[in-house]
């Protein structure tokens, strides 16, 4: 595990009252970055830690990068994020939805350092959030899953039961059921959202289960590496992970965080950095989605990617009704859309999808 700035113990942080050095005028912005996973996952923490070298390089020599990877959501993240900050960070970004409370408790230690912190909700006056609208590409991937199921089971590897990632399956189901009413979906929760073992088991057991096309939202390549031994289908997520094209990786999800950490570094260089939540989309260019490879017709491919562009101009959103709960309660009328405040706390299955989401 890299660990970079690391620069005062627990006991200097108690010595030193949580006093961090001051920006000195003409010296690089020092900008940090705390990982859940390791920046070769292949995935998630990857991608974001692509983005902070772009970054880097669009700014060169005026601003230092710092990271650590592989920290656990907890008391090990607050601790990292303590000794980031002792170490002369100015901004901070926290990339995993369980670092959310420790951002916010080290930030009150730290008045002066601008902390962001990726798919939280969470917010103070040295703490903005950002997330992705991972919904639109599962849209997309969603429907690419429903045509091309053989057996009208598709599976969905759940990391935590979280609203990105409810709202993910939810509109996997939904479009997928717009490429084939038949579809049913069958939902595995592993409780990680990087490890390879668990993955791998989880793909086996949707397998086994008679699914034949598998979406994922969880960090790594190991169900597309169980699903090119079985002869099924996937997705690329977060990442391309376009080395298992063209099967049996046929699409996929693709995170582009750059544009925004440059924006918000660009703000603290010229003093304009405000809290904010931000949550960019497909249209934004935060959510690509990958090249539509294999056997993937024609006709199934010019919708999907309709649905993508559609998505992009803002003339479709994907939570339109009309749409019922799991329980059959009406939700959205007919053309009626969900508000983002909706969707930020969503934590109910819509109607056709089985089983319960764990508490």
């Amino acid at each position: 595990m890299k660990r970079r700035t690391l620069l005062a113990s627990g006991a200097a942080a108690a010595t030193l009252g949580l006093v961090r050095p001051g920006f000195a005028q003409g010296s690089p912005l020092k900008v940090g970055f705390i990982y859940v996973g390791p920046i070769n996952d292949g995935g998630w923490t990857q991608h974001h830690h692509t983005s902070a070298m772009e970054m880097k390089e669009h700014f060169g020599d005026a601003i230092e990068l710092v990271y650590q990877e592989n920290v656990p959501e907890g008391a090990d993240a607050e601790r990292a994020m303590t000794q980031m900050a002792l170490g002369g960070a100015d901004i901070i970004f926290t990339t995993s939805f369980g670092f959310m409370d420790p951002t916010v408790n080290v930030a009150a230690k730290f008045p002066d350092v601008k902390f962001e912190h990726c798919t939280g909700y969470k917010t103070a006056d040295n703490v903005g959030v950002y997330s992705a609208r991972f919904y639109e590409g599962r849209a997309v991937t969603g429907y690419l899953a429903g045509a091309m199921t053989k057996t009208n089971k598709i599976g969905y590897i759940g990391s935590f039961p979280i609203p990105e990632v409810i709202r993910g399956i939810n509109s996997s189901f939904i479009h997928a059921r717009k490429a084939n009413p038949e579809v049913e979906m069958n939902v595995v929760w592993v409780s990680t959202w990087f490890d390879p073992a668990k993955e791998a088991d989880a793909t086996q057991a949707l397998l086994d289960q008679g699914v034949d096309v598998v979406l994922a939202h969880t960090d790594s390549t190991a169900p597309l590496a169980v699903l090119e031994k079985a002869g099924a289908l996937g997705f690329g997520q977060a990442a391309d992970m376009y080395e298992y094209a063209p099967e049996p990786r046929i699409s996929s999800i693709i995170d582009n965080w750059a544009p925004y950490y440059i924006e918000r570094v660009q703000a603290v260089m010229d003093e304009a950095w405000e809290s904010q939540n931000n949550w960019w989309g497909i249209g934004d260019g935060m959510v690509g989605i990958g090249e539509i490879t294999g056997p993937v017709p024609d006709d199934v491919k010019a919708e999907a990617e309709k649905i993508r562009d559609d998505i992009a101009a803002g003339s479709y959103h994907p939570f339109t009704g009309p749409l019922n709960k799991q329980d059959g309660s009406a939700w959205l009328a007919d053309g009626e859309v969900a508000d983002d405040g909706t969707l930020a706390g969503m934590n109910f299955y819509v109607e056709g999808i089985t089983g319960s989401i764990p508490s």
